[in-house]
């Protein structure tokens, strides 16, 4: 017996993309990004900061939360005086958005066009291991500031984003050392610390079957 109830659990699964979809609009509407900490005595200079970890799931599903996690090591002798993450969506409807992680959308009769691509968690980003908001908000909704990283210290940062627009999506991201744009990261080899993860989105159902205790689980792939 496969695919059981496929229809109606596909309902279900659209009602609650569009459901993350208007409360992830409501939510940004109403953000007003008070916690831009940048100082008129920020340090001026270069740090030098190394990504050692980025993890994304390259496949998902609408309606599926995932985590996206980030470590970034002061491979310097300075102190980073603000570390900050900012994301973008690839292309001019990502880079016109307003939002980290959404797109704008044209359609000229929209009050708001912008519109999520992923919907972020309350209280994410939080640094690894603490279940207490890790990085504050900036006049950006794009960036995200986590303060100052000591020599040889790496900042773990995890974002949970569930799924609300099916497609192809490539998502940026790129670090700083603070806000004012008087301290700059680089890598050891002198470029803007940053990558990218490319990510499907499918409205598809997976495979499923019913096991011989009457658990529906999904189908292994080769199977």
């Amino acid at each position: 017996m496969r695919g059981t109830g496929r229809h109606s659990r596909h309902t279900r699964l659209q009602a609650i993309a569009t459901g993350f979809a208007a409360l992830a609009v409501a939510a940004l509407l109403g953000a007003c990004g008070g916690g831009d900490s940048a100082s008129d005595d920020e340090p001026t200079g270069t740090f030098r900061v190394k990504v050692t970890e980025a993890s994304f799931p390259s496949l998902q599903r609408l309606g599926q939360t995932s985590l996206l996690r980030l470590a970034i090591r002061n491979t310097g002798k300075r102190t980073v005086p603000g570390m900050t993450v900012a994301f973008t969506l690839k292309g001019e409807r990502g880079e016109t958005s307003s939002l980290p992680f959404g797109v704008n959308d044209p359609q000229p009769e929209l009050a708001q066009p912008d519109r999520p691509v992923w919907v972020l968690a309350a209280t994410f980003p939080r640094l690894h291991g603490s279940s207490d908001p890790g990085g504050a908000s900036t006049s950006s909704r794009k960036t995200f500031s986590f303060g100052a990283l000591e020599p040889g210290k790496t900042t773990k940062a995890v974002w949970k984003l569930s799924a609300v627009r099916a497609g192809k999506f490539t998502l940026l991201y790129s670090i700083d050392a603070g806000l004012s744009g008087a301290a700059k990261a680089k890598t050891e080899g002198g470029v803007a610390p940053g990558g990218s993860f490319s990510t499907e989105i499918t409205d598809r159902l997976p495979e499923t079957e019913v096991t011989n205790s009457g658990e529906i689980v999904e189908i292994e792939k080769g199977k």
